[in-house]
C-alpha cells in the first residue's frame, strides 16, 4: 500500500498560483459530476439507475480524495495487492470484499471499480498520478436470499460472492471469465453485467477527462494544486469549525436495537471526544474520537469494518456532521470533505471483535445500524460541547422491498430506500422525507407501477411524525403498496423500536414501522429485519419511515408555526394539543387558532414538567423497553 505523503507543504504551495488551483478544483468537481452522471444514464437497475444508490471519487497518487460533494470507496485495497508500477491504461480493478476492502466497502452488494489515471514521464513511458474510482449498490450478488442482504446472516458466507481486488479489464481487455463468475451467481445477472459495464465506462471515461488537465497544466503543476487543495481544507476546518469546540473531552452513546438473531437489545457505540486547541497540523487544534466502550460484535449482519486503514474512510464518514458547527447554513453547504480533515481526527479502536473492529467472517449486510447511528452520536457528542447547537438525530437509510413472479412468469426484485425526516436545528425545523445518502431518492412510483405487479395507493407525509420542538423534526414517508400478486416483503431497517432523538427539550420522532393488510382482516405488523414475508395479492403493504428528532422546547414554538403545520397537513389537530399545547379549531386549511385557549394550555403544561436535571437527550418510549426500565441513558445528561 502506498503512504500518504505529509501535509505540511507551504514551502511548495507558496509557488501555487491560485487561479489555477479554482480551475483544478473546478476540474475535479466537474469530472466527478460527469462520471456520476453517466452511470446514471447507461446503468440498469433501478437501485443505480433510478435511486442512485452510488458514489464516484477522484483520488491522488498518494490515496488521497481530491473531492468532496460525496463520499467515496478506498483505493488503499488496490494498491496494496497491485503496486502501481505494474499498472497500464486501460486497467479496471474491482472488488466487493468487505473485510479486504481497508473499510471502504460495508457489505457485498456495494460494487467497487477503480480506473488509474496516467501520464506521460519524460522517458515517453505513461506512469499513474491519480485514480478515478466508483462503488455502487447492486440489486443481487448470490447469497441466501434475493437482494444479498439476508437480515439473519450469521456469517458473511451467507451474504453473496466475495470478490478480492482483481484486474477486470487488463490493458483495456475484459475479464470475461470474472464476469461470467460474477453474472452466474447473481439472480439479476443481465442488470448487473448492465451497471458493472456502465461503471467501469464511466470511469474509463473520467480517468482520460483527469488525464487531460495534467497535459494542459504538467503533472507537477497539477499536483501542487491538489496539496494547496487539501491544506485549505485542514487550515478551513481548524479556523471555522473545531474552534467552535470548547478544550475538554465529551462522551454519548447510541444503540442499535436488533440484529436479525438475537432478541432486540441495546448494542452500544460510544464516542468518546477530546477536543485539544494544539496538537493538530501547524500546532492547531485536532480532535480525538475514542470508540472504546462499544459493544461486542453482533451474531447478525450489523457488523462494520471500521479500524482498517486507520480509521481513514470512517474519518471522512463522520466528518460532515461537523460541518454544523459553520456560522451559517450557507457557509455549512460550502464545506466539503476530503483528506484534508484526516490530520485532524485521531481514530482510536477497541480491540477486535467489537461492532466497528468484528472478526472475519462475521455478517456485515446491514452495517448501516452502526455507520448510521455514528454520525448521530458524533452529533450527539459535539452537542453536549456546544450546549445543543447541533441537529437532533436524523433518518437513517433503511431498505424495502418486495420479489416475487410477474404475471409473464418472470421473477423480478423491487427495492427501494426510502427516506425518513432530519432532525430539528437550533435555526429551524428539520428537513422531511430526506435521504442520508446524497443525491439517492426513492423510485418514481409510475416507473414501479408500470414495471412491477403492484399499485402504489398512497405516498406521502406521515403526519405527526416528526419529533415535537421548539423546531419541529422533519416528516417521514407514508407509502401504501398494494399487490396485484402474491409476493413476498423484505425490510433492512432500524429505528423500529428505538427512535430518532430529540435535543435541548425537544422530543424523540416516530419510529419505523410495517403493516401488511392495514385493516383489514389480516392486518399483521411486519419485524424490521425480514427477509420474506408472505404478502397475498390483494393486500396492501403500509410503510412508515422515521421522523426526525425535536430541538428546543415545544413549548416554546411559536404557536403560528404549530397552525400551519395543522393547515399543511404535518401535525394533525391532537397533535397540536398533546405536542405543543396549541389548541386548534376545524381543520385543514380552515384550521384556526384558539388563542385564549392555548395560552391556558400552555400555562397549566409549563408548571408541569421541566427541572436542571432533566436529560438533554429524548430517547422516546422504545429506550425503556430495551434498557429494562431507565427512560434514559447515563451519559444523557450534560
Amino acid at each position: 500500500m502506498t503512504a500518504s505523503k505529509p501535509y505540511s507543504l507551504r514551502d511548495k504551495q507558496s509557488a501555487v498560483d491560485p487561479i489555477l488551483v479554482e480551475i483544478v478544483e473546478g476540474y475535479l468537481a466537474s469530472v466527478e459530476q460527469e462520471v456520476e452522471t453517466a452511470i446514471g444514464r447507461t446503468s440498469r437497475s433501478p437501485m443505480i439507475r433510478d435511486a442512485h444508490d452510488f458514489r464516484a471519487g477522484i483520488h491522488d497518487r498518494h490515496l488521497r480524495k481530491l473531492t468532496g460533494r460525496s463520499y467515496s470507496a478506498l483505493v488503499h485495497p488496490v494498491t496494496r495487492d497491485y503496486p502501481i508500477e505494474q499498472m497500464q491504461p486501460g486497467d479496471v480493478f474491482f472488488h466487493n470484499d468487505v473485510y479486504l476492502s481497508e473499510g471502504g466497502i460495508g457489505h457485498l452488494p456495494d460494487l467497487c471499480v477503480t480506473v488509474p489515471v496516467f501520464a506521460d514521464g519524460s522517458d515517453g513511458k505513461p506512469y499513474v498520478v491519480a485514480f478515478v474510482q466508483a462503488f455502487g449498490h447492486h440489486d443481487d450478488i448470490g447469497g441466501a436470499v434475493p437482494g444479498s442482504m439476508p437480515s439473519h446472516a450469521t456469517s458473511v458466507f451467507e451474504e453473496g460472492l466475495m470478490v478480492p481486488p482483481i484486474r477486470l479489464w487488463d490493458a483495456g481487455v475484459p475479464n470475461e471469465s470474472a464476469l461470467k463468475i460474477m453474472t452466474r451467481n447473481s439472480r439479476m445477472p443481465d442488470s448487473l453485467a448492465a451497471d458493472l459495464d456502465a461503471e467501469c465506462s464511466a470511469c474509463l471515461m473520467g480517468a482520460r477527462r483527469l488525464g487531460e488537465l495534467f497535459t494542459r497544466y504538467g503533472v507537477e503543476s497539477v499536483e501542487r494544486c491538489f496539496d494547496a487543495i487539501l491544506d485549505q481544507t485542514t487550515k478551513t476546518y481548524q479556523r471555522e469549525i473545531l474552534s467552535k469546540i470548547p478544550d475538554g473531552v465529551y462522551a454519548w452513546e447510541d444503540y442499535a436495537e436488533h440484529d436479525g438473531v438475537d432478541e432486540p437489545k441495546l448494542h452500544t457505540q460510544r464516542i468518546t471526544l477530546t477536543k485539544s486547541s494544539t496538537g493538530g497540523p501547524d500546532d492547531g487544534p485536532k480532535i480525538i474520537l475514542d470508540f472504546t466502550g462499544t459493544a461486542p460484535q453482533a451474531k447478525g449482519p450489523i457488523n462494520h469494518c471500521g479500524d482498517y486503514a486507520d480509521g481513514n474512510f470512517l474519518a471522512k464518514w463522520l466528518a460532515p456532521i461537523l460541518r454544523n458547527l459553520a456560522d451559517t447554513p450557507d457557509r455549512m453547504a460550502e464545506l466539503d470533505v476530503n483528506e484534508g480533515i484526516i490530520p485532524l481526527i485521531e481514530m482510536r479502536f477497541p480491540e477486535k471483535g467489537t461492532l466497528i473492529t468484528p472478526i472475519f467472517p462475521a455478517p456485515t449486510n446491514a452495517r448501516t445500524f452502526v455507520i448510521l447511528r455514528l454520525l448521530g452520536v458524533l452529533a450527539g457528542v459535539v452537542a453536549k460541547a456546544v450546549d445543543g447547537k447541533m441537529p437532533a438525530d436524523q433518518e437513517t437509510i433503511r431498505y424495502t422491498g418486495v420479489y416475487g413472479t410477474d404475471a409473464d412468469g418472470q421473477p423480478y426484485l423491487m427495492r427501494e430506500v426510502l427516506g425518513g425526516g432530519s432532525g430539528g436545528r437550533y435555526y429551524a425545523d428539520g428537513e422531511d422525507t430526506i435521504h442520508v445518502v446524497p443525491d439517492s431518492r426513492n423510485l418514481p412510483s409510475e416507473f414501479t407501477e408500470s414495471r412491477f405487479p403492484f399499485i402504489v395507493e398512497k405516498l406521502g407525509l406521515a403526519v405527526d411524525s416528526g419529533g415535537a420542538g421548539k423546531f419541529r423534526g422533519g416528516l417521514g414517508y407514508e407509502k401504501h403498496i398494494r399487490m396485484l400478486r402474491e409476493a413476498r416483503f423484505m425490510s433492512i431497517a432500524d429505528r423500529s423500536i428505538l427512535a430518532c432523538w430529540g435535543v435541548k427539550g425537544g422530543k424523540a420522532g416516530m419510529s419505523f414501522g410495517v403493516t401488511i393488510d392495514p385493516g383489514g382482516p389480516n392486518e399483521r405488523a411486519v419485524d424490521a429485519l425480514a427477509d420474506g414475508d408472505h404478502v397475498a395479492a390483494g393486500e396492501v403493504i403500509r410503510i412508515r419511515t422515521t421522523g426526525g428528532g425535536g430541538w428546543g422546547d415545544p413549548l416554546e414554538r411559536d404557536p403560528q408555526l404549530v397552525l400551519r403545520d395543522v393547515r399543511w397537513g404535518k401535525v394533525s389537530v391532537q397533535g397540536a394539543a398533546d405536542s405543543y399545547a396549541v389548541v386548534i379549531d376545524g381543520t385543514g386549511t380552515e384550521a384556526t387558532l384558539d388563542e385564549r385557549r392555548t395560552r391556558q394550555l400552555r400555562v397549566d403544561r409549563a408548571g408541569e414538567a421541566h427541572s436542571p436535571s432533566d436529560p438533554f437527550f429524548d430517547r422516546g418510549p422504545g429506550y425503556a423497553r430495551l434498557s429494562g426500565g431507565p427512560l434514559h441513558a447515563d451519559l444523557d445528561t450534560r
